[in-house]
């Protein structure tokens, strides 16, 4: 194993000031609340949490889409944070991202072949004619034909285009990528080969990978260690088994007695932890625990104080009832 984490991830805030004008009081949206984390080289870190629980934000953030309100990323021990111009330029080709919807993130106007080759154009990647050859080079690994480089976006299925999307991304030989739930518009059945897809190619070329979905099941499937975010706060960390069979933070167990199962007579003997009361907004949250209006097992202290995560034989938690 390295010795060193590739990404780390230390106290990031991302805020969002969403003051519509000057004489309204200031509202600022805490997206990423104090979240740290290390991902180490070819592993990959699950994310999952509730929509607007700050996984896509935190991924977004981490690639420099946007600008970190405090608190650093490092690679490979750099602060890349304060990275602008050529630098920033450089550190992207070893970070790279691979967006939700994969026909809104191909530009329409272009083919197949310059979809791929375009990063390869701006970084200056080898000579003209290795860049083709490693186009026809991506389309081979991604499970596409070679006579797809002349196609448009349009032309394809949203399994194919996903994988237009991963080929674009790899262009560049990326050491770490952030997968922004790359499976959550596509079919059940084209998800299953997707995910194969991209361990395939982590297996291959050694690359770090931040999977963020909603599905904790299949995130289960794919990754080495789980995060549990919830309104912007990493609530729980731990490897894929600790978080998936032995859960500590009553959130994580709510979103895993929420996962279907197929057998119908298993599905009705299993209790449903249903939670109650008002999803908390990241406008100006209130003070102490953010789940503490929705959680059973609140005390008063859950009121008064924000739970720091703490280490229980390896499992990471933020949660006061939670005995270590």
């Amino acid at each position: 194993m390295a010795d060193r984490p590739y990404i780390s991830v230390q106290h990031l805030k991302t805020y969002f000031d969403v003051t519509r004008s000057l004489f309204e009081k200031r509202q600022i949206v805490k997206a990423v609340d104090d979240v740290s984390l290390d991902i180490w080289p070819g592993e990959t870190l699950g994310l999952v949490g509730e929509s607007g629980c700050g996984k896509s934000s935190l991924g977004r953030t981490i690639v420099m889409i946007n600008k970190p309100t405090a608190g650093r990323i490092l690679v490979q021990g750099e602060d890349v944070t304060a990275l602008r111009g050529e630098a920033l330029k450089r550190f992207r080709r070893d970070v790279q991202m691979i967006f939700q919807d994969p026909y809104a993130s191909l530009n329409p106007r272009m083919t197949v072949g310059e979809i791929i080759r375009e990063p390869m154009d701006i970084h200056r990647i080898s000579e003209p004619e290795a860049r083709d050859a490693r186009v026809v080079e991506l389309l081979r690994i991604v499970g596409l034909k070679p006579d797809h480089i002349r196609r448009y976006p349009h032309e394809f299925s949203g399994g194919q285009r996903q994988r237009i999307s991963i080929a674009r991304t790899l262009a560049l030989n990326p050491r770490f990528i952030i997968c922004d739930e790359p499976i959550s518009a596509l079919d059940v059945s084209i998800q299953a080969q997707i995910i194969n897809l991209l361990k395939n190619v982590q297996r291959e070329m050694g690359i770090a990978y931040l999977f963020i979905a909603h599905d904790i099941g299949m995130v289960k499937h794919i990754s080495d260690r789980i995060g549990v975010m919830y309104l912007g706060h990493l609530v729980e960390l731990g490897t894929s088994d600790d978080v998936y069979f032995k859960p500590l933070h009553p959130y994580t167990r709510a979103l895993l007695s929420a996962i279907p199962i197929p057998d119908p007579v298993a599905g009705k003997a299993r209790r449903r932890m249903m939670l109650e009361g008002e999803l908390p907004t990241p406008l100006n949250p209130p003070p102490g625990c953010p789940f503490r209006q929705r959680c059973p097992q609140a005390s008063p202290r859950c009121g008064e104080t924000m739970p720091e995560l703490r280490e229980i034989g390896g499992h990471w938690v933020a949660c006061h009832n939670v005995e270590g």
